[in-house]
């Protein structure tokens, strides 16, 4: 709102859109992430499948995008930023793209020509199977960085997995929905620590991206591939099931 470059200081930092969804600040009250000075963000960007870089004019480039919790009341916000991002220009050409439609839930809720923007209902998670769950294959789409114990875990242990589920899943209900879990998270990792890996096949991926707002070039990776679990799964797959939709 002031133009500035930083929201630390900023009077509406507690109540700016931009400050809510892109920087979070944990409410002075906080009882979580004490010492941290961002919460998790309300949204997910997930991109298209494949590994495409160039888009002939007239194709279609489709994504998906999550709102969590209370970032659902800002995706006015978000459908705005979308069609100015179109007449900006994307990618290091910065090639235009018109904003077509969007859909939720299986319903239409936007389209370019009526350019009005229906409440999408409520996310329905399809429960896991109720049966017990012994092997388990997990497959990571998109490069996943994940640190424990102050270090990039390149092949992680299912426990790691765990808690860093268990970290973000509970910090985006407590910011973004009002509500603490109540979990016995210690017990949760501790059962976590006795699953065994039996097969892995991962892969380290480096990528560069540009941040505008820092001017530099930021250097990230993360492994993709699929890695095999065996042990008592059961009581982990509805944390699984959210990690899907929340990521890691």
């Amino acid at each position: 709102a002031f133009r500035r470059k930083t929201c630390d200081d900023c009077l509406l930092k507690q109540r700016c859109a931009y400050s809510y969804v892109f920087e979070t600040p944990p409410p002075e009250d906080t009882e979580m992430l004490r010492k941290y000075p961002r919460a998790p963000h309300p949204f997910v960007i997930e991109p298209p499948d494949g590994d495409a870089r160039m888009y002939e004019p007239g194709e279609k480039l489709e994504f998906s995008f999550v709102l969590i919790g209370k970032g659902r009341e800002y995706l006015p916000y978000f459908v705005y930023a979308f069609e100015e991002l179109g007449s900006m220009g994307l990618g290091r050409g910065k090639g235009r793209f018109r904003l077509e439609q969007i859909s939720a839930g299986g319903e239409t809720i936007y389209t370019a020509e009526s350019r009005t923007l229906r409440e999408p209902g409520p996310t329905v998670i399809e429960p896991v199977s109720a049966g017990p769950v012994n092997r388990l294959d997990l497959t990571f789409q998109t490069p996943t960085r994940i640190k424990y114990e102050e270090q990039l875990a390149a092949e992680p242990e299912f426990h790691v997995l765990i808690r860093s589920l268990l970290r973000r899943i509970s910090s985006l209900s407590y910011f973004h929905e009002g509500r603490k879990l109540d979990l016995d998270f210690k017990g949760i990792i501790d059962r976590a620590g006795a699953i065994k890996t039996v097969r892995k096949d991962l892969t380290w991926i480096d990528w560069e991206r540009y941040s505008s707002r820092q001017d530099a070039r930021m250097k990230l990776g993360g492994f993709t591939g699929t890695i095999e679990f065996e042990g008592d799964l059961t009581e982990f797959m509805p944390l699984l099931r959210i990690g899907e939709i929340v990521h890691i």
